[in-house]
């Protein structure tokens, strides 16, 4: 139904985007497809701004459907309405820029506006033992091994979760310095501390198979299959679940340790353009968003530096 679609995704494909990027842009499209097909009931040659009005009151409505035609079990973030509107943005230019017919401008699409939140990271000290919990919460030695481990290397490097999950053995030099090719196929190096190479070798040294990959499951289907990798959603819920028997109360996950890894760097003094390049920015105005002040950190600095101490 959206005309020259096929085309477009190839566009995204050969123009060497990850295969996670092609997805979002494949899902999102086809969402809006089945909007026009099944919800409106028009081509898409007739679409105007009145469409895209109606379209983003679906998207945040509870009757929205994804992009197989279910039933979504839960609310869309703005955030995540705001990428699917972006890849209608993106199909659109597409089109003008072959000189195909596009019924409305990619400028008519206006994105939602989002609250800007009090970004908390949690305490240092509740972060590193987050990080030593798989040791306590796990019965398995080799599964507290290797989920330890999976977060000492995050918190180390500050990578992506997606990062972590796809890291191959041969990756890693003896020095601990790592080789990534990372979001948009950008290419960076992340290092290891002598903290996390100590813990990596302890896991390494309790595999037997011949898997390229870094990290591996023990448990589900197809476990012998050495391709297999562990999933972000087990990372995601694990860290969810040490974090409630810790009985921290603010919200950690992969990408908090992310955060967490520039702010505890930059409250060190370490200079923000090297924390950009560690974290694999484009933009030194990205970093910046991920710099986010401890709350004791900054009653620290007030009590230092405020003109009416005394």
């Amino acid at each position: 139904m959206l005309d020259y679609l096929e085309d477009f995704l190839l566009r995204i494909q050969t123009n060497n985007y990850s295969p996670e990027t092609l997805y979002n842009y494949e899902r999102d499209l086809k969402t809006f497809e089945n909007f026009l097909k099944n919800e409106i009931k028009i081509p898409f040659e007739k679409i105007n701004k009145k469409t895209i009005e109606q379209y983003k009151a679906y998207l945040v409505s509870r009757d929205r459907k994804t992009a197989l035609g279910e039933k979504s079990k839960q609310n869309l973030t703005s955030g995540s309405i705001n990428r699917t509107l972006s890849s209608l943005r993106g199909y659109l230019k597409y089109l003008i820029k072959m000189d195909y017919d596009s019924p409305i401008a990619p400028e008519s699409i206006e994105l939602l506006k989002t609250k800007k939140k009090h970004y908390r990271v949690s305490e240092f000290e509740e972060i590193v033992k987050l990080i030593e919990s798989p040791s306590q919460f796990e019965k398995n030695k080799i599964i507290a091994s290797r989920n330890r481990t999976m977060l000492e290397v995050l918190f180390s490097t500050g990578m992506r979760i997606s990062e972590l999950l796809n890291l191959k053995r041969n990756q890693i030099d003896k020095t601990g310095r790592i080789f990534i090719m990372g979001k948009g196929k950008k290419e960076r190096f992340v290092y290891l501390t002598e903290r996390a190479k100590k813990h990596l070798g302890n896991y390494l040294s309790t595999r037997t198979d011949d898997s390229p990959y870094l990290f591996i499951p023990y448990r589900g289907k197809n476990i012998k299959n050495k391709n297999k990798k562990i999933s972000s959603n087990y990372l995601q819920e694990k860290i969810k679940k040490y974090r409630e028997l810790l009985s921290i109360n603010i919200p950690i996950s992969a990408h908090s340790l992310r955060h967490g890894f520039a702010t505890f760097m930059a409250e060190q003094g370490a200079n923000p353009a090297a924390i950009q390049i560690l974290l694999g920015h484009e933009s030194l105005d990205t970093t910046t968003r991920y710099v986010h002040t401890s709350d004791r950190y900054a009653e620290k600095t007030h009590r230092r530096y405020h003109p009416l101490k005394k």
